[in-house]
């Protein structure tokens, strides 16, 4: 392991977001330790400030324990892929591929919506996306490939069974 670094705000926050998606963290002191096992130096009273400004709260899960979670995380944890089907078939109007590229189509004033829901899906073979008024660029990761990746979005909207336009690539 590296020397243990202190980030910033905001990357600090994104991987305590990270952690609490990805595992069952019952105290401040547990989640100290899991970011010092990341490299990152963190105080229990500065993540004690990062879980209140991300709004973090103690749930009960099965079993009696209590854990941390994020409400609108906790709420996508529940069915993540529901809620992802649901914006999906809500927003996405449009799936066109082209090579390791996914470009979907929203209405007006809706990418950023598709683009924070499949982000926080953290699909594998999706390495990120780039969102603006209307159109998301999805980057397929390197292992996946462009087309199934845009057949497997096309099905989250509803689209798998109209006439697909023509793929370039």
């Amino acid at each position: 392991m590296s020397d243990p670094v202190a980030l910033g705000k905001p990357q600090r926050q994104h991987r305590i977001t990270g952690i609490l998606q990805a595992q069952a963290v019952t105290s401040q002191a547990r989640l100290v330790e899991l970011l010092a096992g990341e490299g990152i130096t963190a105080t229990q009273a500065t993540v004690s400030r990062d879980l209140d400004e991300l709004g973090a709260v103690k749930v009960r899960v099965p079993g009696g324990e209590t854990v941390y979670a994020i409400p609108e995380l906790a709420f996508e944890q529940v069915a993540p892929g529901d809620h992802l089907r649901r914006v999906f078939s809500d927003w996405v109007v449009e799936v066109v591929r082209s090579a390791n590229l996914v470009v979907l189509r929203t209405p007006p004033g809706s990418a950023h919506v598709v683009g924070s829901a499949l982000d926080r899906a953290r699909l594998p073979e999706v390495a990120g996306t780039v969102a603006g008024d209307d159109t998301v660029l999805v980057v397929v990761a390197e292992h996946a490939r462009g087309d199934e990746v845009a057949r497997r979005l096309r099905v989250l909207a509803g689209l798998d069974g109209r006439d697909e336009q023509e793929e370039r690539g």
